[in-house]
Parts: structure tokens; C-alpha cells; sequence
């Protein structure tokens, strides 16, 4: 298995594993070509892939707003779980955030990714209860 910084030019390999992978959320503007390449330039050195069989398998999105670090995105290939790919890439993320000084990473995943959620509880990160996450859709148009 490799690991490597994520390019745009990884960009069709990653969606497609994204959209095959159960309790993901999409949303057409920020997860397009366009977007993910806005992201990838902004945080140029908090975005990995995994492959394995010159096929990515892995992919997990990292950005920071200089004070605190955000998980988006992590995904591995169904035929490639129970690897330790995902701790892998978690660890490329953390490595990346503590080489800009961040401090802290937080993450958001729907209730009903169990799947998800298990595994972000079994390498340390802890559920708030104290906290209610709002949001608000700035383009309608988009998903």
C-alpha cells in the first residue's frame, strides 16, 4: 500500500470510490471537479490517498483554518477495510496538521453512518453531546 498527498488529477478515481461508498454525503458544488480542486489548492499538504494495486483504495480530505484542523471525506474501498488503511491515512492527516501547528481536528458524520462512526470511535475521536452543529446552505441550487 502507498500513500501520497492527493492531486486533482486523483479526482475521478476518489469520486467514484466516494459515491460507491455507503454514508457518504455529496454535494454537487463543493464536491465537483471545480471545488475539490479550490480545496486541494488551498490545503495543499492535508489531503491523502491510499492505493494499493496501482488502485486508490483510500482518500481522506483535511483542511485548517490555521486554529483548528477539519476531517472531510475519508473513505476506503469496502474490499479493503479491516487493513488498517484508514488509521494509516488518519495518521498522514495528523502528521501533516502538527507540521502547520494545529492543535486540534474535528470531524462531522451522520448518525446513520454506522459504519463510519465506529471506526472514528476506535482510534480516539470522541462524540460532544455539548455541542448542536447548524448549517446553512448559501447556494440553493446546488445539493
Amino acid at each position: 500500500m502507498d500513500i501520497s498527498l492527493m492531486t486533482i488529477d486523483d479526482y475521478e478515481k476518489v469520486y467514484k470510490l466516494w459515491t460507491n461508498t455507503s454514508g457518504m454525503g455529496i454535494r454537487s458544488l463543493d464536491d465537483s471537479f471545480q471545488g475539490i480542486n479550490k480545496f486541494i489548492k488551498r490545503n495543499p499538504t492535508t489531503n491523502f490517498i491510499a492505493k494499493a494495486e496501482n488502485e486508490i483504495v483510500g482518500v481522506i480530505l483535511c483542511g485548517h483554518d490555521g486554529r483548528r484542523g477539519y476531517i472531510y471525506h475519508t473513505a476506503v474501498s469496502s474490499e479493503y477495510r479491516g487493513k488498517g488503511i484508514g488509521k494509516v491515512l488518519v495518521k498522514a492527516v495528523l502528521e501533516a496538521l502538527r507540521q502547520e501547528e494545529i492543535n486540534k481536528v474535528a470531524l462531522v458524520a451522520f448518525a446513520s453512518n454506522d459504519v463510519g462512526n465506529r471506526f472514528w470511535k476506535s482510534i480516539g475521536f470522541e462524540g460532544r453531546d455539548d455541542l448542536v452543529y447548524r448549517n446553512l446552505s448559501i447556494n440553493q441550487n446546488n445539493n
